[in-house]
């Protein structure tokens, strides 16, 4: 009985364990992101003079060019014709 049990359902425990913790770790490093923006936006917002505009137009800035910066490091697949 143990053999069955170990080619079936222990695969099958392991299998639906990673998906819980990789779905919790999604879920916590969204949220981590979603706060670490608003986090730099609040500090850019005071240590920059003039209105807050001016700390959302430097993030927005920062996350461009991390953007850019990802995009050009992307690998492209080549589609054969």
């Amino acid at each position: 009985m143990a053999k069955i049990r170990s080619k079936t359902a222990e695969p099958l425990e392991t299998l639906a364990r990673g998906l819980v913790y990789g779905l919790v770790a999604a879920i916590v490093g969204v949220a981590a992101a979603v706060l670490g923006a608003a986090a730099l936006v609040r500090i850019l917002d005071l240590l920059i003079p003039g209105g807050v505009w001016s700390a959302h137009a430097l993030a927005g800035g920062i996350f461009t060019v991390g953007g850019l910066f990802l995009w050009r490091k992307r690998t492209v697949k080549s589609v054969k014709v």
